[in-house]
């Protein structure tokens, strides 16, 4: 009688505790029923991949901002004109031509002054901006290393070199280190730029250096890559595309920061517009024109670096 009890207690405790609770399985052998099968959640769909914007429409982009932009500094000049013909100034800009293209003895074209003074800037520009980039890389880079006197070199010039005006820097380097080294205007006027905007392109590749994933680093660590390695291969082309919009704006304000090279008397396109308006007398003509050409050099600059950044916004 009491073994009959405790059985019929064991299975009260059964029927009544829920499955999880006893460590078993629910039961599927009950009649007119079959077994049910485990939820399996719907696989998720991958993330839609941007696709390449073709070349294009991105040289289309790159000309409809350049329309727009080109536009509105026509209105402006337009309302700069409406307003200098009131004050009843005598604009003369058919005396320009022969500033801009000379005419030889035996008939021929050539460059006129101001023409002259362009390709100069142009050459002051492309081998001031090479060294610049070294210059920052290689502080850049110092910045970053282990050695307490590399960082501590690396600050210092790029602290000095910021927080002092260009114009002392430049006559610095040509009334103090020209006649040392041995070199010439042009020269001169290269190192002085090179070394201020260097100064700037420093700090704007530490930040696209620093932008890069630690996970970058640790995985070109494991695949063996040295620190050479690892800066040209992994860490260098990633800091590229982030830095590559501040370096446009830097290279920007390299075109307008030559103009001081005529200080030092050389004949870029600054030093022969002050010739020029010295001589015709025609100082809006003059300036206006330069301020054009210095305009159509930066906004080409700005479209090739759009160009570049937008392939390589889309090849990472």
């Amino acid at each position: 009688m009491l073994h009959l009890r405790m059985e019929n207690s064991r299975h009260g405790r059964d029927r009544s505790a829920p499955p999880h609770a006893t460590g078993r399985r629910p039961s599927c052998d009950v009649p007119g029923t079959t077994p049910q099968a485990p939820t399996v959640p719907p696989p998720i769909p991958p993330a839609p991949q941007s696709l390449p914007v073709p070349g294009g429409h991105a040289l289309r982009a790159v000309l409809g901002d350049v329309a727009r932009y080109c536009a509105l500094m026509g209105a402006l000049v337009w309302i700069t004109l409406r307003g200098t013909a009131a004050s009843g100034y005598d604009w003369q800009w058919h005396r320009l031509w022969r500033h801009l293209f000379a005419t030889a003895e035996d008939g021929g074209v050539h460059a006129g002054p101001l023409l002259d003074g362009l390709g100069v800037t142009l050459q002051v520009v492309a081998a001031s901006l090479a060294l610049a980039v070294l210059a920052g890389l290689l502080a850049a880079l110092l910045r970053q290393s282990g050695s307490r006197v590399g960082r501590g070199l690396a600050v210092v010039y790029v602290e000095t070199v910021r927080n002092t005006p260009l114009l002392i820097q430049l006559f610095v380097v040509y009334f103090v280190l020209a006649p040392v080294l041995g070199l010439g205007r042009f020269a001169a006027g290269v190192l002085a730029l090179s070394l201020f905007e260097g100064a700037y392109i420093a700090e704007i590749l530490r930040a696209g250096i620093l932008s890069v994933p630690t996970g970058q680093w640790e995985a070109a660590r494991s695949l063996g890559m040295d620190v050479p390695g690892t800066y040209m291969e992994v860490v260098l082309p990633q800091a590229t595309r982030t830095a590559l919009p501040p370096l446009t704006g830097q290279l920007v304000s390299l075109v307008k920061d030559s103009s001081l090279v005529s200080t030092i008397a050389l004949h870029d396109l600054a030093m022969q517009a002050q010739a020029v308006a010295a001589d015709t007398f025609l100082v809006f003509e003059v300036w206006f024109l330069v301020a054009g050409m210095y305009l159509a050099l930066t906004l080409s600059l700005s479209a090739l670096a759009q160009l570049l950044e937008r392939r390589l916004r889309y090849e990472f």
